[in-house]
């Protein structure tokens, strides 16, 4: 350890959220000063040679870490704020490339893809003459449209027919909405695993189960969650997906198919509550760990040093 505890800094707009508080009390379990910070009422003064970081109005300084909660609709300027911390060198469990490159799906995706890591068929188009060919390369219907800004099951459309698809795509391409088509896994039968990735490594994993004629799994839609061991290959699939993101911790969703396990998302910012209430495992201390080891021990290159796409 240190000699002494170090400044933890927690950018989150609510200081009450499960995972906001959970953060702040493991820190402090461990020795640690933590405080937790509103990023949007943060601004960055930049002069030559100099950038600074402002909380109202006085200068935020004596930061040994960062740890960003960052909304989705905040992303642009929690992103900057982050980044002005990266300029004053100071360590952040999550980069402000590795944020914006995460929240954008359509980037996600294509990243993913590269890398050899398993995703459902996945289509982006604007031209509403190519709905038909669109739909037939994922598959056919059933399929699913998704908003590149939903969050949280929002904006998450199954289609069960080729009408109905068809229907719903060219709505979306009418409100100048962009979307992704993606193949519908009839196999996972309404269920999803999230895995929490901090370091390289699996730190906890449940089973999100969707509630009876619900697709989507996600525990604000009503979902259930419950503890569950991993495979081999998921494993490595969500630490993989985490990696090619540039991210060190992360939420990685996936379906279970009858091709392996399949990439769904890759959440920078992954809430703890139902993790934590699904395993019963101390999340919150395995990324307080983690900035433990990060500025107790000789840095080696992390995630989000990595220059992507």
């Amino acid at each position: 350890m240190k000699s002494k505890p170090l400044d933890i800094l927690i950018l989150s707009t609510n200081a009450e959220l499960y995972s906001t508080k959970r953060l702040k009390e493991s820190a402090e379990k461990r020795g640690h000063v933590a405080k937790v910070m509103n990023h949007t009422r943060c601004y960055a003064l930049m002069e030559t040679g100099h950038n600074e970081i402002f909380f109202k109005d006085h200068a935020v300084s004596n930061v040994d870490a960062v740890i960003p909660r960052i909304g989705a609709s905040v992303t642009f300027y929690g992103s900057s704020i982050i980044r002005q911390f990266e300029m004053k060198k100071v360590f952040t469990t999550t980069g402000s490339l590795a944020l914006v490159r995460s929240r954008d799906k359509l980037r996600a995706t294509q990243i993913l893809a590269r890398h050899g890591i398993g995703i459902p068929k996945t289509v982006f188009a604007r031209n509403p003459d190519d709905v038909d060919s669109l739909i037939a390369q994922v598959g056919g219907a059933p399929l699913i449209v998704k908003l590149l800004e939903g969050t949280q099951g929002l904006g998450v459309v199954l289609a069960e027919t080729k009408k109905a698809a068809r229907s719903v795509i060219e709505a979306f391409y009418g409100l100048n909405a962009n979307i992704l088509v993606q193949e519908f896994i009839a196999e996972a039968n309404g269920a999803d695993l999230r895995c929490i990735v901090v370091d390289g490594k699996v730190v906890a994993a449940y089973r999100r189960q969707g509630l009876e004629g619900e697709f989507r799994s996600n525990l604000h839609r009503g979902g259930i969650g419950s503890p569950v061991r991993l495979k081999k290959a998921e494993r490595e699939m969500a630490i993989k997906a985490t990696k090619a993101l540039g991210l060190s911790i992360a939420g990685v969703d996936m379906l279970q198919s009858n091709r392996g396990p399949l990439i769904l998302e890759v959440n920078s910012s992954p809430g703890l509550e139902g993790v934590e209430k699904a395993t019963g495992i101390d999340v919150a201390g395995a990324i307080i760990e983690y900035i433990e080891r990060q500025l107790l021990l000789p840095r080696k290159k992390s995630a989000t040093d990595q220059v992507g796409a």
